[in-house]
């Protein structure tokens, strides 16, 4: 529970470390976000988790 505590914290750093940074161009991004289709978000965002997967993996072995 201790390394899945740990995880969460370091990609709730990950992922906010833009909006902190780059505050304006993340509106933009978003507002980009919203206009796509959700076919399109839905398959970017199983690209994603793949690729989480994938690096998951890379890292435990």
């Amino acid at each position: 529970m201790e390394f899945f505590l740990c995880v969460l914290g370091m990609v709730m750093v990950i992922e906010g470390l833009p909006y902190f940074a780059f505050p304006e161009q993340m509106k933009s991004w978003i507002a980009r976000i919203r206009e796509m289709p959700a076919g399109a978000l839905r398959r970017f965002g199983l690209i994603l988790m793949l690729l989480g997967l994938f690096l998951v993996y890379l890292g435990r072995t």
